[in-house]
């Protein structure tokens, strides 16, 4: 016979259970009112921004236009700008912590959604999980195109050519976010990625043929080469940036990118001439197959001189960037700014 049951217990657990329901809901309304307030504490920052950058602005401008008399005002006026543009650092770095508009690209394929992370630990950790994506998935394209070396299989093309699509799509999306979380990430090495995106695509509907079948082994090499610099660069720069957001002189939302920067300048001989090769390699990437598309007749195909063409704008886009950078710093006219406090 089963144990009797207290009606009497059981409305006595109902009435804590309920109890503790009365709790839920009300902090479940402080929680909104909380999200409500946070919302316009938010615009408020917002405003109050815009409002400091354009009086900076204005006052710059006005300042500009002043006569000094004597060394007196002279002083007042230097000391005046350098008061402003610390001033605009540091309002810069408060608006690193608020929503910023998505972009173009972002809008795209994410919609009005708003990419921007609440709380610096939270985009910590996301840049964190985008270091590990970019190492897991090198070293998968990495074994898949040793084995498609060694294998010589259609099917492991087509799904390294899928691999490098999804990749270079997944990574130009990450990025984005980052930069609208903070991460410093401008210029070329942006464009690099959206152009790496399109030859990965332009790979993927190049049909079988002799053009395709002469440059294959060329390509898979060229590929696992980037694959082994993705690893050189990722652990140099990862030691690099340590080091430097250690010492104040780097970003906390920094991240391990393609090529060289400013703030890889320490143990510069060891990656510079991996990176060389690797941009040798693009270029090299480029000539084979305009040389093909223009001595061989039977190569027909529009992928030929597409793929030909972009190997020869990241050739080009990478080595001017690169050495834009190694010149600057010589002549000392790069100077890393250290994060504002």
């Amino acid at each position: 016979m089963a144990d009797a049951v207290d009606i009497k217990a059981i409305d006595q657990q109902w009435k804590v259970l309920d109890s503790e329901y009365q709790t839920l809901e009300e902090g479940h309304k402080n929680y909104n009112n909380s999200i409500v307030e946070f919302t316009k504490l938010q615009n408020k920052c917002l405003k109050d921004i815009t409002h400091q950058n354009y009086r900076i602005s204005q006052l710059k401008q006005l300042i500009q236009k002043c006569v000094t008399n004597g060394e007196e005002e002279e002083r007042l006026k230097e000391d005046l700008l350098k008061q402003m543009g610390s001033r605009r650092a540091h309002v810069r770095e408060i608006g690193e912590s608020l929503p910023k508009p998505n972009g173009l690209y972002l809008n795209i394929v994410l919609g009005s959604i708003n990419a921007t992370l609440l709380d610096n630990e939270q985009r910590f950790r996301y840049k964190e999980q985008y270091e590990m994506f970019k190492l897991v998935v090198t070293s998968v394209i990495l074994v898949v195109s040793l084995l498609d070396l060694i294998f010589q299989s259609r099917v492991c093309d087509a799904v390294l050519h899928f691999l490098l699509v999804w990749y270079h799509c997944t990574l130009t999306i990450r990025e984005s976010i980052l930069v609208v979380n903070g991460s410093r990430i401008k210029g070329w090495w942006r464009t690099l990625h959206f152009l790496t995106t399109v030859l990965a695509g332009v790979m993927v509907v190049w049909p079988d043929g002799s053009s395709y079948t002469k440059f294959r082994i060329q390509f898979l090499s060229y590929i696992c080469y980037s694959s082994f610099l993705q690893f050189l660069q990722y652990y140099y720069q990862y030691g690099c940036l340590y080091r430097l957001r250690a010492l104040g002189e780097r970003y906390d939302m920094d991240i391990t990118i393609q090529g060289f920067h400013s703030w890889m300048w320490r143990g510069l001989g060891f990656l510079l001439p991996f990176l060389y090769f690797g941009y040798v390699f693009q270029f090299y990437n480029a000539y084979t197959l305009y040389n093909m598309y223009t001595q061989d007749v039977s190569c027909v195909e529009w992928q030929v001189p597409a793929v030909a063409a972009l190997y020869f704008a990241i050739f080009l886009g990478n080595t001017l960037t690169t050495s834009l950078v190694i010149q600057q710093k010589l002549t000392g006219k790069l100077v890393v700014k250290p994060k504002m406090k």
